[in-house]
């Protein structure tokens, strides 16, 4: 069995038509779709894509699928700094006709893959899609998060940066972020069986960043110039998120 795990897409259309490319030369059998398909510059485009993707797909929902369907609701998502907020508005306003399917997915899947063993797939951590480690967090202030998971791999997202590491007996996968990554520019996911590997897919940056400038999302041209042709590099991200991770 072989599942293709793609994480935190983010609504950059050219960075999942690359992605998906490589996945259907892997011939998976499976697409687990783990959050965080929006907010960004293409997001009813890419919500119709992996809704059909001609192959099995679960999907899992992220921080941010959770406050575009709280804006929806009519309410103000709890936890969103103000500068974000008008994306969130203007998502949710391009997105209605998902609604229902957005709010169906689950917080969390567990699937048994063939020499893996059982896989917890998740947003941030298997009790909460907001909560913030690294490759950099200490161990022991994980290892109340994952003791007492059910399952031999745990794969995550929500970060944007992958990882491999081991957290007390249980390894733990970050798949990185298909649309918004932090680091070398490229499309990251994660394809698992028989082993587990780590992918980058490389596409055409500057005709990326054309299509995405062409939009009407908001911050389109920083979105395409910090996140498609020069995105954060880890090391400053690691900063960032350490003082945000879980305690």
């Amino acid at each position: 069995m072989r599942i293709a795990a793609i994480y935190d897409i983010h609504g950059n259309l050219p960075a999942l038509e690359a992605v998906l490319d490589e996945i259907r030369l892997a011939q998976v059998d499976l697409v687990v779709v783990g959050g965080d398909v929006i907010p960004g510059p293409m997001p009813c485009e890419t919500l119709a894509s992996v809704l059909s993707l001609g192959v099995p797909t679960q999907f899992l929902y992220g921080n941010c699928e959770v406050a575009v369907l709280e804006q929806l609701a009519g309410r103000d998502p709890a936890g969103v700094p103000e500068p974000f907020r008008p994306i969130i508005r203007w998502t949710a306003q391009q997105i209605a006709e998902y609604r229902t399917a957005i709010a169906a997915w689950p917080k969390t899947i567990t699937l048994r893959v063939p020499d893996l063993g059982n896989v917890l797939f998740c947003h941030g951590t298997p009790r909460n899609e907001d909560e913030v480690f690294t490759r950099a967090t200490p161990e022991h202030r994980l290892l109340p998060v994952f003791d007492a998971v059910d399952a031999d791999l745990v794969v995550c997202g929500h970060t944007h940066m992958q990882f491999d590491r081991v957290i007390g007996n249980r390894r733990v996968v970050n798949a990185g972020s298909v649309g918004m990554p932090f680091g070398e520019p490229g499309a990251y996911w994660l394809l698992l069986g028989p082993g587990v590997q780590l992918r980058r897919t490389p596409y055409d940056l500057a005709k990326a960043a054309r299509r995405i400038s062409e939009t009407d999302y908001p911050g389109a041209a920083d979105f395409a110039a910090q996140n498609v042709l020069q995105p954060p590099t880890e090391a400053a991200m690691l900063e960032v998120f350490a003082r945000a991770e879980v305690k």
